[in-house]
């Protein structure tokens, strides 16, 4: 079974370089997936697709299964998952349409189930390390390839993820700039954490599609300028996953 899951955010519902083979659709202990997980080739390299938002974006980002989602992976054999997802921008040098690969993150979420420990066996907690949420060797191959590819790209990146589906106030923009956060969504730590607990290595693809509401000199995000952005780049996203997969296929054993 594919070892490489792909988790499609806004914006990557049927990526086009995407030959789908199977589709899995079983419930697990926490419920359906997004999605039937879709599996076939991306690059000559076998992989499992989920479609976070669900195919024609109906779940919002604080309403996601995400512990069904990553089960449902796991579930499959997936090892390591290359996630998508829109980001907006809080540093000026983040323009719209640069791919950023994040290495660290803070949960600014407040409802989600965001563990699948909910009990412990006497005397044998467990509390999952996460002072590298990202791994370290997929982030190094997403940079490399964004490089041999030309495409503008940043790796060292502060990610906060708030909970949405509503945008940001400019006060918390101008907060998490303070607190020295480089980008904003409203899915990845609640993802990145859930892989942790599932032994599952994790990497972010994020697509800058707007400078959130802190740059008083650009209009605050809407949703139909952050989608029509990354509909503007999606090329970016899909050339580095498609000369990236080969080589993280070595990669994960």
């Amino acid at each position: 079974m594919p070892k490489l899951g792909i988790i499609g955010g806004s914006g990557l519902y049927r990526p086009e370089i995407f030959e789908k083979k199977t589709e899995s659709n079983t419930p697990n202990r926490w419920g359906n997936s997004s999605t039937p997980i879709q599996c076939g080739t991306i690059a000559g390299v076998e992989v499992s697709l989920l479609n976070r938002h669900g195919f024609d974006h109906t779940i919002p980002p604080s309403q996601v299964n995400f512990r069904a989602n990553l089960q449902a992976l796991r579930d499959l054999g997936v090892k390591a998952i290359l996630a998508t997802s829109a980001m907006g921008s809080l540093r000026e040098e983040i323009q719209p349409g640069d791919l950023v690969f994040p290495s660290q993150f803070v949960d600014f979420t407040k409802s989600r189930k965001s563990t699948i420990h909910e009990e412990f066996q006497p005397h044998q907690p467990i509390h999952t390390s996460l002072a590298d949420p990202f791994d370290a060797d997929l982030r190094k191959c997403l940079k490399d390839t964004a490089d041999a590819l030309g495409i503008r790209s940043h790796a060292e990146a502060n990610l906060v993820t708030i909970e949405g589906p509503r945008f940001s106030t400019r006060a918390e923009s101008n907060l998490f700039r303070l607190w020295g956060m480089d980008v904003i969504n409203m899915t990845t730590s609640t993802e990145a954490t859930l892989a942790a607990e599932f032994g599952i290595r994790y990497a972010t693809i994020g697509l800058s599609t707007d400078y959130d509401c802190w740059k008083t000199d650009a209009p605050p995000v809407t949703w139909e300028e952050a989608l029509a952005q990354f509909a503007k780049n999606i090329q970016k996203v899909l050339k580095v996953l498609g000369a990236a997969l080969p080589r993280i296929e070595e990669i994960v054993v």
